[in-house]
C-alpha cells in the first residue's frame, strides 16, 4: 500500500508517519509539504523521516500546486491531508485559501489521479453548537461549524465539500476523522507562538516560577481550613478558567494510530477521536493548581481577548475563545467498535505534558528543512 501524506513535517504528521511506517501494509510512504527535510548531505534525516519519499507543494500556490501534486500522488492508494493553518488569523481570507481552496486543490488531484482513499484531518469545531443538555455527541451531529470561527467554519465548508465528492465520485472512499484538541510536548513552541504571543507565554513562566509558587503559599496560608502543605508545590498558583467550559484534548500519537487503522482497512465515514468524558475547570485546577480556581464569565473572556487582538497583545482572536463555549463534546464510540480504538493517555497526562513543552520552549524533532 502507498499512502501520500500531505502536510507531513508537522506535530501531526510526524505522529502519523511513525505510524505508517512501522505498519507492514504499508510498503511505501510519500511525505508532501511546502518545506521539505534536506537530503542534500548537510542535514541528518532520522526516522521517521528518513524512511518517507518527499515531495515538495505549496498549497497556496496556484500555478504549481495541480502539477506537484499529480507528481506526489502517482500510483498512491490512500492520501492524507493534514494541512491546516491558523495563521495570520486576522487575514481569514488568506486562511481560506490555504485551507478550504488548498483542500479543493487537493481533492481535484485525488479525483485526477484515481487514487481509492482520500482521508482528511477534520476537528470537534466542525460540529454545530454542542445540546443544551451536555450530553457527548456521535457522528451525526450536525456539521455546520461554529458561528464567529473561521476556523470551525472552514472545517464545515471542507466537510460539506466532501459531501458533494463523495456523491459524485462514489468509488471514492473517503474517511473524517473528527478530533479532540491534539497536544504534544513537542508542540510547546508552536502553542506558544501560535495561541499565547510573548505577552503570554512570559505571563505563563511567572505563573510557573517563583513568584507563582509564593503567590500559591499565601493563597493555601489564607484558607480557613489550611491542608498540609503539599510535598510538591502546584505548578501554578491558581487557574483562571471560563464558567462552565470542557475541554477533550487527545495525544497526537494516539490520533496516528487512528488513522492507521482507518488507511489500513479503508473504512469510509466520520470518527469521533477524543477521550471518555471531559476536562472541567476545576478539573484543570486540581491537577495544576492545587484545586484552586478562579471562574470567569464567559462574556467577559470573549471582550478582553478581542481587546488583546486587536491590540496585537495575542495572536488568535476571539472566535477560539467561541468554538471553546460551543460546549462539543464528542462520543468516540464508532471509533472504539469500528477501528479497536483506544487513547494510550489520559487527558490530564497529556496536559501535563504538552504544559512542559510550553514552558521549556520545546519543539518537534523535525530534520532542517529547505526553504
Amino acid at each position: 500500500m502507498r499512502v501520500v501524506v500531505i502536510g507531513a513535517t508537522g506535530n501531526v504528521g510526524t505522529s502519523i508517519l511513525r505510524a505508517l511506517v512501522a505498519e507492514p501494509v504499508v510498503t511505501s510512504v510519500v511525505g508532501v509539504a511546502r518545506r521539505v527535510p534536506r537530503t542534500d548531505g548537510t542535514s541528518t534525516v532520522g526516522p521517521p523521516h528518513d524512511a518517507v519519499e518527499w515531495a515538495r507543494a505549496d498549497l497556496a500556490d496556484d500555478a504549481t500546486v495541480a502539477e506537484r501534486l499529480d507528481a506526489a500522488l502517482a500510483g498512491a492508494d490512500v492520501v492524507i491531508h493534514l494541512v491546516w493553518t491558523i495563521q495570520p488569523a486576522r487575514k481569514p481570507d488568506v486562511l481560506h485559501h490555504v485551507n478550504v481552496d488548498g483542500t479543493r486543490a487537493v481533492v481535484d488531484a485525488v479525483v485526477r489521479n484515481r487514487v481509492q482513499h482520500l482521508l482528511f484531518m477534520s476537528a470537534s469545531g466542525v460540529y454545530s453548537p454542542g445540546p443544551a443538555d451536555g450530553h457527548a455527541i456521535d457522528e451525526s451531529w450536525p456539521t455546520r461549524g461554529v458561528p464567529g470561527s473561521s476556523y470551525a467554519l472552514d472545517k464545515a465548508e471542507v466537510e460539506s465539500m466532501l459531501d458533494e465528492v463523495e456523491a459524485a465520485e462514489p468509488w471514492l472512499t473517503v474517511t473524517r476523522m473528527r478530533s479532540a484538541i491534539m497536544l504534544q510536548r513537542e508542540a510547546g513552541a508552536e502553542i506558544g507562538r501560535y495561541f499565547l504571543g510573548p505577552v503570554g507565554r512570559i505571563g505563563l513562566k511567572i505563573a510557573a516560577g517563583p513568584l507563582g509558587k509564593a503567590v500559591g503559599g499565601l493563597i493555601r496560608g489564607w484558607q480557613a481550613d489550611r491542608p498540609p502543605e503539599p510535598v510538591d508545590p502546584p505548578l501554578f498558583p491558581l487557574v483562571p478558567f471560563p464558567r462552565g467550559l470542557r475541554l477533550q484534548v487527545l495525544h497526537p500519537d494516539d490520533t496516528a494510530s487512528a488513522v492507521r487503522a482507518a488507511v489500513v482497512g479503508r473504512h469510509p465515514g466520520a470518527f469521533n477521536l477524543a477521550p471518555d468524558g471531559a476536562l472541567t475547570g476545576q478539573d484543570l485546577a486540581d491537577l495544576l493548581a492545587d484545586g484552586h480556581l478562579v471562574q470567569l464569565p464567559v462574556g467577559l473572556m470573549r471582550r478582553g481577548l478581542d481587546l488583546a487582538s486587536r491590540a496585537r497583545l495575542v495572536p488568535i482572536d476571539a472566535g477560539w475563545l467561541d468554538m471553546a463555549a460551543a460546549n462539543i463534546v464528542m462520543d468516540a464510540a464508532r471509533a472504539r467498535d469500528v477501528l479497536h480504538w483506544q487513547p494510550t493517555r489520559t487527558q490530564g497526562e497529556v496536559l501535563l505534558e504538552v504544559i512542559g513543552g510550553v514552558l521549556d520552549g520545546a519543539h518537534a524533532d523535525t530534520p532542517p528543512l529547505t526553504k
